[in-house]
């Protein structure tokens, strides 16, 4: 192989593996820091800007260019496979990691950017200049392409952010132990004995970190819970956590607690027996989300309910509802019942293509932080689940907190009724997660009227342990607003004009 043809191949390799390396920054930031749309915009944005920075600092780079090549490629291998234990253990110790997780994009950029224009200077003597620039050029593109393409369907699906990095720094490290043997020739002899030492070092770093990913990360994660860890996962959609304290247990989702089996019950009664409170006779319910089993569970008290479809992005949580200790036992085997259907799809995309009618839409997702998850709560979604459902249908959606963020539970409350419902919100204290709440929404009637009918239901031929007549009492009764602000006007949450997740992120978390 050609000085020319490996110099392009080092840097196809620092392509892929740069590119990778900003997309695990990226989903990192999503997941400790929130608002997915924020965090990949302005991570790949400071990448190329610092990519920008390197291209300029390289004029400063004389003298033993191939030696400086390979010294930056060694950097740049222990920079892209360290990505997420550095993050994980950053956020242990330290709490909020912006400054960690941005330093490291800002980092790979410049590394890059130094590399693309010494390969030119070092390849100069090869090829003439407009098929010099092209070609580099190419190779860099065409690595960060198939970079892309890893990352999507192998990377973190398969290998998750544990270890896709170190796969991708050692094929950056393995490429420029290529360049070293290819051209030892050319290398000055002062430098090979430092680079055969650096080469060692690099090696036990990488791979001593490889062996040891797992259990640093696994650290870093009980220092950053509070409770000991039983179950961690970065699935293909969302990092899952289960941690236990005694004979209690809680399920995090991207960090945000989704249950906890101290009260649980507290959460899944008010989601779902008001709704079928209001049901003569339920058949057909779909639960979107739920993988968990709580709320089937709940549904499957009423002997009337025929089918439960159940749609639930991630098989991985669906999976864990139907076999993991805890959750089999809290939601009873609930998600093994044969009356139950699970469907792993995306819910907005599988709604649009079903042409079943429902009962009831029971909404269970997590809160609407990210615009992704904003487009379940859209105006353009709760028009799907009102041509779903059947003329006397209702739905109910978990809405997050009617204090802490005000603002939001508004929002959803008023989308859905623009998308044709009537509305009652509902509230309720939920011990570990705060004051909590939930929209519910018929396809007719007046509000005080649909007030008036949840606060006479009972459920005396139901098994509860909490909900009964004078908690929906409790529950349909809010006083005066707490906050000054927490009655401004909000807009829609539309697909086109997702504003949902920003009213949820500015909300007073910090009180909570």
């Amino acid at each position: 192989m050609s000085k020319s043809n490996i110099l392009k191949l080092a840097l196809f390799a620092t392509g892929l593996s740069g590119i990778v390396a900003e997309y695990v920054l990226s989903t990192l930031a999503t997941y400790f820091l929130g608002d997915s749309v924020f965090q990949w915009t302005m991570i790949v944005s400071i990448m190329l800007f610092s990519m920008g920075l390197g291209s300029r600092i390289s004029r400063y780079i004389s003298g033993d260019l191939l030696q400086r090549f390979i010294y930056i490629e060694f950097t740049l291998s222990l920079l892209t496979a360290f990505v997420s234990v550095i993050t994980y253990l950053s956020s242990a110790y330290y709490g909020d990691n912006t400054v960690i997780i941005y330093g490291m994009s800002i980092l790979v950029g410049l590394l890059i950017g130094m590399e693309i224009p010494i390969v030119m200077r070092l390849n100069d003597e090869h090829e003439e200049l407009k098929i010099n620039v092209s070609s580099v050029m190419e190779k860099d593109y065409y690595g960060s392409l198939l970079g892309g393409v890893f990352f999507a369907f192998i990377g973190l699906p398969y290998l998750g952010l544990t270890y896709t990095p170190f796969i991708l720094g050692s094929i950056n490290f393995l490429v420029a132990c290529l360049l070293i043997y290819i051209l030892w020739k050319s290398i000055d002899s002062k430098y090979r004995t430092r680079l055969i030492v650096m080469i060692g070092g690099v090696v036990v770093i990488i791979g001593g970190g490889a062996i040891w990913a797992k259990s640093i990360i696994d650290f870093g994660e009980e220092l950053r819970y509070k409770d000991r860890v039983v179950f961690s996962e970065q699935t293909k959609y969302q990092r899952i956590v289960i941690t236990q304290s005694k004979e209690a247990h809680w399920l995090f989702i991207n960090g945000n607690q989704q249950l906890s089996s101290i009260d649980e019950i507290m959460y899944h009664e008010p989601l779902v027996h008001p709704v079928m409170g209001l049901l003569k006779n339920p058949k057909h319910i779909l639960v979107m989300g739920g993988g968990d089993g709580g709320a089937v569970r709940e549904i499957l008290k009423y002997p009337s309910v025929e089918k439960i479809t159940l749609v639930d992005l991630d098989p991985r949580m669906t999976e864990l509802g139907q076999t993991q200790d805890w959750l089999v036992s809290m939601n009873q085997s609930s998600m093994n019942d044969p009356k139950v259907e699970i469907i792993n799809a995306d819910g907005f995309t599988w709604l649009e293509a079903n042409n079943e009618f429902y009962d009831a839409v029971i909404i269970d997702l997590p809160d609407p932080k990210t615009v992704e998850l904003g487009r379940l709560y859209s105006y353009e979604f709760y028009q799907l689940c009102y041509n779903h459902l059947r003329p006397n249908g209702v739905i109910t959606t978990q809405a997050g907190s009617p204090y802490y963020a005000a603002r939001a539970f508004n929002c959803i409350d008023q989308t859905m009724t623009e998308a044709g419902f009537t509305t009652a919100p509902l509230h309720n204290q939920v011990v570990t997660l705060g004051e909590w709440g939930w929209v519910l929404g018929v396809k007719s009637g007046e509000k005080e009227q649909v007030k008036r009918t949840l606060q006479a239901l009972r459920f005396d031929d139901i098994t509860t342990e909490w909900i009964n007549k004078e908690a929906m009492t409790l529950m349909t009764s809010f006083g005066k607003k707490v906050f000054p602000d927490d009655d401004k006007p909000v807009e829609t949450n539309r697909i086109h004009n997702p504003v949902l997740y920003k009213y949820y992120l500015k909300g007073k978390w910090d009180l909570y």
